[in-house]
């Protein structure tokens, strides 16, 4: 079965920097678009940031523009995301999500924490 698991989320302040990893099993990871998708507390959901399938085209949203890199490797069946210079309003639960084109998504991972704060 589909399985999105990611990791790397923690505790940093202002300013500061974490990688995001997402071990994706179950399909053929180089058939699909991956995305980012964020919940902030008490907000509804935002993507990210989305790369497509060799990984060669990628999009962010424009609170994250400049700040934030996504990567993949198809290799390794991983999805990742450079977080850097964040920033409080970037705490959220970070979501990895396979795409199916546009902003529609099918699988989604349990997301991990990431808590910008001094």
């Amino acid at each position: 079965q589909v399985q999105l698991v990611e990791s790397g989320g923690g505790l940093v302040q202002p300013g500061g920097s974490l990688r995001l990893s997402c071990a994706a099993s179950g399909f053929t990871f180089s058939s699909y678009w991956m995305n980012w998708v964020r919940q902030a507390p008490g907000k509804g959901l935002e993507w990210v940031s989305g790369i497509n399938r060799g990984g060669g085209s990628t999009g962010y949203a424009d609170s994250v523009k400049g700040r934030f890199t996504i990567s993949r490797d198809n290799a390794k069946n991983t999805l990742y995301l450079q977080m850097n210079s964040l920033k409080p309003e970037d705490t959220a639960v970070y979501y990895c999500a396979r795409g199916l084109g546009g902003y529609e998504y099918d699988y989604w991972g349990q997301g991990t924490q990431v808590t910008v704060s001094s």
